[in-house]
């Protein structure tokens, strides 16, 4: 809806908070960690989730967003509406656009969900749950 602003990039990542009395992983259930993987589960709106959150906050129209993944506009409109069914996209009116932005702490919820019990438990930062990075051949 147009109505809902993007929420804020905290860091860390893995903060297991998101302000007063707000605990993340409480806050996703099974079903939906389930829905919002479901909704990544396809190329094109994979594509698009990873694009907006390459921009951040400003986000980008939905004529950017095709432009830059060439994806036509009746399509793209039907992936994004994924998206925000899934919770992972916001949505807000700038003068005659509508801007789409990635929803950060719903992207955080997530990963928090999944990393719930990484390392036992252990809530100091392991190295078994940092990303690997790879030397490119």
């Amino acid at each position: 809806s147009g109505s809902m602003r993007p929420a804020q990039v905290g860091f860390p990542i893995f903060s297991t908070r998101c302000g007063p009395g707000h605990d993340i992983i409480a806050s996703m259930k099974m079903s939906d960690a389930i829905a919002v993987l479901d909704a990544l589960a396809q190329e094109s709106r994979l594509e698009i989730f990873r694009y907006l959150i390459q921009l951040g906050t400003p986000g980008a129209s939905a004529g950017r967003i095709g432009d830059h993944l060439q994806v036509h506009a009746a399509t793209l409109s039907f992936h994004l509406s994924a998206l925000r069914h899934a919770g992972l996209v916001l949505s807000r009116r700038e003068s005659r656009s509508i801007i789409y932005t990635a929803h950060f702490a719903r992207m955080n919820d997530l990963l928090s969900y999944l990393l719930q019990n990484c390392c036992r438990g252990d809530p100091r930062p392991a190295a078994a749950c940092a990303p690997e990075h790879h030397a490119a051949s």
